[in-house]
């Protein structure tokens, strides 16, 4: 088994098609085919359904394009922290976050790496909490940028910064005329919220006390909610970073939540064994040049990540 082999198996899991694969590992379709043709026999199992088009992994792929990937991860991490220890950050960096963060710090943080780090090569995803967790347990991304805890043992969460929510809330409510609104008092029959799968949701849902599921009042975005409470009455609630967003008018209809403070904490999340500690840095030191200062966390203000 060589790393040649695994490398031409999670391209082939990533394209599902053996000519795809092949060009984008740069070699002949009869070479990839061979090689995985060798890895198989000598693991004793087919690794790949070929009578499927597109093909698929068998349940044994499954597991061995999932150490693979693994594997990869931390032969990567090798070459790269020797890389480190010459003072020179290089090679790729793969990070996801998740679309109700994505807005307010990604195009800055592209914007830090071409500048300072042009020997990264930086890759972004933006995707829900669910699907970044398995991807961090699958080796498929370095770090992460979520909303935390997640209560995961394999997983380190370093907290970034801490973000308020508003309410929105639209002048033809009668809660409108408050100045301040507490989390004990929101009524829900108007309420405007994430739909299924977004962190936000359940966190809006828990500082509410309910478990109660609004469906029929659910939309895809923060920009949507706003545009939805505009145009339909209603409320909502939208985090700190989302305020500079609104024009003038808009931000009329905002008001404090209070008794409590409804916030959400934002961290850095990577898996245990992560050991690309000037990455991380580096990654932290773009948020900090981002956030206000009020808002980040007291430990990333006075001190580098220290793994």
């Amino acid at each position: 088994m060589t790393l040649q082999q695994l490398d031409y198996l999670i391209a082939l899991d990533q394209t599902r098609h053996f000519g795809q694969a092949a060009e984008q590992c740069e070699v002949t379709q009869p070479t990839l085919s061979a090689m995985l043709q060798k890895l198989e026999d000598e693991l004793g199992c087919r690794l790949f359904d070929r009578s499927r088009y597109p093909i698929i992994p068998t349940s044994a792929g499954v597991l061995v394009i999932r150490q693979a990937r693994i594997i990869l991860y931390h032969v990567r991490q090798l070459g790269e922290q020797v890389q480190g220890l010459k003072g020179e950050l290089s090679g790729a960096l793969s990070i996801a976050i998740i679309p109700t963060v994505a807005p307010y710090l990604l195009p800055q943080i592209l914007s830090a790496f071409r500048k300072n780090y042009p020997d990264i090569a930086l890759k972004v995803s933006e995707t829900r909490t669910e699907s970044i967790i398995q991807q961090l347990h699958s080796a498929q991304v370095d770090m992460a940028i979520l909303a935390t805890p997640l209560n995961d043992e394999k997983l380190l969460e370093v907290p970034l910064y801490y973000e308020k929510f508003a309410a929105y809330i639209s002048p033809n409510e009668p809660i409108y005329q408050k100045k301040e609104i507490s989390t004990l008092e929101i009524p829900l029959d108007h309420l405007w919220i994430l739909e299924e799968g977004h962190c936000l949701r359940n966190q809006v849902l828990n500082f509410c006390k309910t478990k109660s599921h609004p469906s029929a009042y659910e939309a895809g975005s923060i920009d949507t909610l706003v545009k939805i409470v505009d145009l339909n009455g209603g409320y909502t609630f939208i985090p700190e970073l989302h305020i500079d967003l609104l024009n003038d008018i808009q931000q009329k209809n905002l008001r404090p939540i209070v008794r409590p403070e409804a916030t959400r904490e934002i961290s850095l999340v990577i898996r245990h064994d992560y050991v690309r500690e000037g990455l991380m840095n580096a990654v932290a030191e773009a948020i900090k040049q981002i956030i206000p200062a009020h808002m980040l966390d007291a430990r990333l203000k006075k001190f580098a990540i220290k793994l």
